[in-house]
């Protein structure tokens, strides 16, 4: 029996049972990158959050939508109405079309998603593709909340009940320092709907609209997307917690707006917290920061970094550190290697309590807010818990189960996403998209001293020596791969 699942409201700061508005499918969006440059690894921690909501969603047998967001256009340089925009500085900066920007930086971003094993969303929202969508929505607020300066359309933010809520920000009382002025605005805290194409900028990206050529404003185009693919309201909406001082408070404003009520368009509001390195917050506005490929090019497979995010719970701020990785990788080498030895003693029929207790404590810990960070969540002990699964053989009844909830199935990967893609190159993420490994029974986890590079290129020929599990182990030139053969069928 399934515990109430309890999750984290920042907009009522409270822990709240969580009830779908439609058992028959829960609906989820989350706010993507924005694809200037490469995603930074405290980037991708909001993702693998978003992913274990998902997959504890999943698990509780409710069918879910989530659309993840792509932003393209629109954001600035600054989170609130100055600056230059972030995709043209960076077209400008590299000699190439906004497009060509885009395309590369949200193919790596995808790729990123692939190699941590993140369950690609049902939607893949791109903001340029819903243009005309975001100057309809503009249109219907315009009247009543928004007024028109010489550089573009403005919301008053005054004009929808306890503004900044989110933010704990009254009216009077702008959340952020990053609000900056803007000559004409008639509040601090008032933001761009559309901005004009001033005369002396030269865009790559301008669109014809009622308040002139010009660009959306970045918050403009969640609500939009929100609206067009799940609805309003819908479940869930997830981000990370910087988003929670001004983009979701102009996001929930613009949501009032439109439905002329005080409905935040959302029912829980979820952020995670900061990853921090030894000098603050990762950003990549200090110049120098960390890749998923960096971390891969060390030897460290990047499962092993989402391991480490597990192992923390998703509103505490998580510090990285090289000695912390090492021992998450290590964790998860124990992890493989512990299933290589037990789980083929769960085939036969026999006693599924040790695994069902394993399953409960599984439960109870991700009901509580996906408390990952308690052992059974991010892991625990790898004897332990295969123990438990193969003790008396009849482990395989649950396991079987629990692929049904969704943390064995091969395609949802478990919680704890510690069954890596079938065919993924680990150094790339070249895998094969959409390829599995099919479930635990009969899969073999072969240990190899082998030169790493030779391992990497071999994985990309697809020669039959791809690697296909934990990929490169950290600096022993020892790789762990499951044995592709056993796992298909």
């Amino acid at each position: 029996m399934t515990r109430p699942l309890h999750l984290y409201n920042s907009l009522t700061r409270q822990l709240e049972p969580f009830t779908p508005i439609d058992p028959a499918c829960v609906r989820v969006y989350t706010c993507g990158p924005t694809v200037y440059n490469y995603q930074h690894i405290g980037n991708m921690r909001a993702f693998l959050f978003a992913d274990t909501l998902g997959r504890v969603l999943r698990w509780r047998g409710w069918p879910l939508r989530h659309v993840i967001n792509i932003t393209d256009v629109g954001h600035l340089t600054s989170d609130a109405d100055a600056g230059d925009d972030k995709m043209e500085r960076a077209a400008q900066a590299q000699a190439k079309s906004i497009w060509e920007i885009a395309a590369h930086y949200t193919e790596a971003f995808k790729d990123d998603v692939a190699r941590l094993n993140i369950t690609p969303p049902y939607v893949w929202s791109v903001a340029t593709d819903h243009i005309a969508e975001m100057i309809a929505f503009a249109q219907s607020i315009a009247p009543n909340h928004c007024y028109e300066l010489d550089s573009g359309l403005y919301f008053d933010a005054t004009s929808v009940p306890d503004y900044g809520r989110l933010a704990r920000a009254g009216a009077e009382e702008p959340g952020e320092s990053r609000i900056d002025p803007v000559a004409g605005k008639r509040h601090p805290q008032d933001f761009a709907i559309w901005r004009k194409e001033s005369p002396s900028e030269n865009r790559q990206m301008a669109w014809d609209s009622p308040w002139g050529r010009g660009a959306p404003g970045w918050h403009l185009e969640c609500s939009v997307m929100s609206l067009k693919h799940l609805g309003h309201p819908f479940d869930i909406h997830t981000g990370g917690i910087d988003h929670r001082e001004i983009h979701h408070p102009n996001e929930i404003a613009q949501n009032q707006a439109y439905c002329a009520c005080a409905d935040s368009g959302a029912r829980l509001w979820m952020h995670n917290n900061f990853l921090l390195d030894r000098a603050g917050k990762m950003s990549k506005s200090a110049g120098e920061f960390l890749r998923l490929q960096v971390l891969v090019d060390r030897s460290y497979h990047p499962l092993a970094y989402r391991l480490l995010c597990l192992q923390a719970h998703y509103r505490s701020e998580l510090e990285f550190s090289w000695e912390q990785l090492a021992a998450a990788f290590t964790r998860l080498k124990r992890l493989v290697m512990a299933a290589r030895r037990r789980l083929p003693e769960a085939i036969e029929p026999g006693d599924p309590a040790p695994a069902e207790r394993y399953l409960a404590a599984l439960d109870e810990a991700v009901s509580n807010d996906l408390n990952t960070a308690r052992d059974a969540g991010a892991g625990g002990t790898a004897r332990r818990q295969t123990r438990a699964a193969a003790r008396a053989g009849g482990g395989a009844r649950a396991v079987r189960r629990g692929a049904r909830a969704g943390i064995a199935d091969p395609d949802a990967r478990g919680v704890a996403g510690d069954a890596p893609r079938r065919g993924a190159d680990t150094r790339r993420g070249r895998g094969t998209p959409g390829r599995t490994a099919r479930g635990a029974r009969g899969q073999g986890f072969r240990r190899e001293r082998r030169d790493p590079r030779r391992a990497d290129r071999a994985g990309r020929r697809g020669d039959g020596r791809r690697s296909a599990g934990v990929g490169l182990a950290a600096r022993s030139v020892t790789a762990w791969r499951m044995d592709s053969q056993s796992a298909s069928r």
